[in-house]
């Protein structure tokens, strides 16, 4: 069966686009490949269709587990077999998913790059035939990535156990630099190949706009803009304040941060992704392998701090190639702030030795103690008590981490769990419950196996569910249970975790090295201040800004984002003018319009007003007694 009959059958397309078919013949070969393509420029068919056309399982790295699922349930929707890995499955289903691979009866294995590690996988990936091994966001391997994640040096590792194996990269934002260095980290071998793909995107328009009031500027531009939004911000407590800020505003809105439990986040993106909420307020977290293709709006209420970043965030609007805006709210503190970062995220040394001093007394950790103890850590405690700034104590810990000294675990979750304390034929016996109470423990019972010999992992978001009761219920019911003495429940939490790696040591003989230290900060300076001169700039054209900031030789001005605007010609600037009248007269021709109401359209805001202004002053529109624009009589 040939590609193009594989993309009819499973995906109902009659061609590929762009450089899809580069990337799959080149992979189908067996040649290493490098797949650089915008967001939306359809990454998963480079490596769902040549895989479907080849004997053995398709390896697929990712770091994200919503994308997992989503890939792995849009495939099984097709027919295809695909499972996944990822953390919360218990042991048993791990190994079924791996036992059924070697087996042969699935064409796809989603995992994440942590679980590659392990030594569970790397025993059973000797007896699997691998047809290739996909890298998705393989920025993340380099060195000079934005990104960079440590887990992703492991997936050369397994290149060792599977040699014949192949490797597909891809990403969406790589600078020339990056490039190579995914290559290298990749082991790529002779003969490999790089398919680039433009990042322009021509259906994309590029706005910076100054405001002193942002929730004014935001609440006018949605006002103006239809269609679906996400509304990007740093900050997991403002996604919360914004959220509710534009639900009273009249929007349908909700928020998403990585704090919040799986539960709650699928519910709120499957109701984004149904149109129940026209806007999604999110940190970064939020939108990478969302299938969402008709976002018309990405507005970043903070400048992010890298244009990699935004450009990926960006590019979630407009995927289905129809007109769509990124527009990107500055006001006179943010560039302030975003240098101050620079400091946030890379200490000084001797800071970051004085943190390693400092967790050691937290933990009563004598000197050459500690190799490969591990213990749980409050963040916030810590800074209390050695007087640290919680934002620069953790960028010191993450330092540490990649210098290999510690292993620092954020925010893992250590998930609810419950076990019976009285036999089944007790509980039976058991008729004094309430209605709330037997409807909870018999969903315990239909969802979960073993509650009665071991405590059980539980989700109180999936009990609501099934029992319809509301969440709080549900937890205020488990607990009266554990003090009734019919069970005992331990609790949801979220919690940090630190694994000394090594000896406890002086300060003095801790060492920074130059590529996890001053040169990443070096390259994490640079980018901000490129992101600074994205935000400045009044002369570059944003696209060229963007594309050549990516390496693209070939540019040229967009001619609709703001840059452009403002830099056109006076003739240009006349026939602006004159089609900005006609569009205001074409608005009064449906009757009298109040100032809030006029729809600026893709015009520049000031330019609009100024020349209802001059239309004013010539008395081409008046106003009439309730001071609304009208055509004179």
């Amino acid at each position: 069966m040939n590609y193009e009959s594989i993309l009819k059958k499973y995906w109902g397309y009659d061609s590929f686009r762009g450089i899809q078919q580069d990337i799959i013949e080149s992979i189908g070969s067996g040649r290493d490949t490098l797949g650089l393509m915008p967001t939306g420029g359809g990454k998963s068919i480079t490596f769902q269709v040549p895989a479907m056309a080849q004997r053995g399982t398709c390896i697929v790295v990712t770091p994200l587990i919503a994308l997992m699922k989503d890939q792995v349930t849009s495939l099984r929707r097709r027919g295809i077999k695909a499972t996944a890995i990822y953390s919360g499955m218990s042991h048993g289903d791990i190994v079924t998913a791996l036992e059924n691979c070697i087996l042969g009866d699935y064409k796809f294995l989603y995992i994440s790059p942590e679980r590659i590690g392990t030594e569970l996988f790397q025993a059973k990936l000797r007896h699997m035939r691998v047809s290739f091994i996909t890298v998705d966001e393989a920025h993340c391997i380099s060195q000079w990535g934005y990104d960079f994640r440590p887990s992703y040096l492991q997936i050369a590792e397994i290149r060792k156990i599977v040699p014949d194996a192949p490797v597909l990269a891809l990403t969406a934002s790589a600078t020339p630099d990056v490039v190579e260095d995914i290559q290298q980290q990749l082991h790529f071998r002779p003969g490999k190949k790089v398919c680039r793909m433009s990042f322009e995107r021509k259906n994309l328009t590029y706005i910076v706009r100054h405001s002193d009031d942002k929730l004014k500027e935001m609440t006018h531009i949605l006002q103006r803009v239809p269609g679906s939004v996400i509304i990007y911000t740093r900050n997991r407590q403002q996604t919360q304040e914004l959220a509710e800020y534009l639900i009273n505003e009249g929007f349908t809105a909700t928020n998403y941060h990585a704090g919040l439990p799986q539960v709650k986040k699928d519910e709120r993106q499957e109701g984004w992704q149904r149109n129940e909420y026209r806007v999604m307020v999110a940190t970064n977290a939020f939108g990478m392998g969302i299938d969402k293709a008709d976002v018309r709006l990405v507005l970043h209420y903070e400048i992010p701090d890298s244009p990699e970043a935004y450009f990926q965030e960006a590019g979630r609007a407009g995927r289905d190639g129809q007109q769509a805006y990124a527009v990107l709210l500055y006001d006179n503190l943010d560039c302030r702030k975003l240098l101050k970062r620079v400091g946030e995220s890379y200490p000084e040394p001797d800071y970051i030795r004085q943190v390693y001093e400092d967790m050691c007394c937290y933990f009563e950790m004598a000197m050459g103690d500690g190799t490969n103890v591990t213990r749980e850590f409050n963040l916030q405690k810590f800074c209390y008590q050695f007087k640290h700034f919680p934002v620069q104590a953790h960028s010191a810990l993450l330092l540490l981490s990649q210098t290999g000294y510690i292993r620092y675990t954020e925010d893992d979750e250590v998930t609810s769990r419950v076990m019976f304390t009285i036999g089944r034929d007790e509980l039976y016996r058991l008729r004094e419950r309430s209605e709330q109470e037997e409807r909870i423990i018999q969903a315990m019972l239909r969802k979960y196996s073993g509650l009665f010999c071991e405590f059980t992992y539980i989700d109180e978001y999936m009990l609501a569910k099934e029992s319809g009761v509301e969440y709080n219920d549900v937890y205020v019911t488990l607990k009266e249970l554990d003090h009734a003495g019919i069970l005992r429940y331990i609790p949801r939490k979220r919690t940090n975790f630190i694994t000394f790696l090594s000896r406890r040591i002086e300060t003095d003989e801790i060492i920074l090295p130059p590529h996890v230290y001053t040169d990443r900060r070096t390259q994490y300076e640079r980018r901000i201040l490129a992101m600074i001169q994205y935000v400045t700039d009044r002369d570059l054209c944003h696209s060229c800004f963007l594309l050549q900031y990516f390496g693209e030789k070939d540019t040229h001005a967009c001619g609709r984002c703001d840059i452009c605007r403002d830099n056109k010609t006076p003739d240009k600037k006349v026939e602006e003018s004159e089609a900005i009248r006609n569009a205001f007269l074409s608005q009064l021709q449906h009757g009298p319009l109040a100032p809030q109401d006029i729809n600026y359209m893709d015009y520049d805001k000031d330019k609009f007003i100024a020349v209802v202004q001059s239309m004013c002053r010539c008395e081409e529109v008046v106003f009439d007694a309730e001071q609304r624009f009208v055509l004179p009589n």
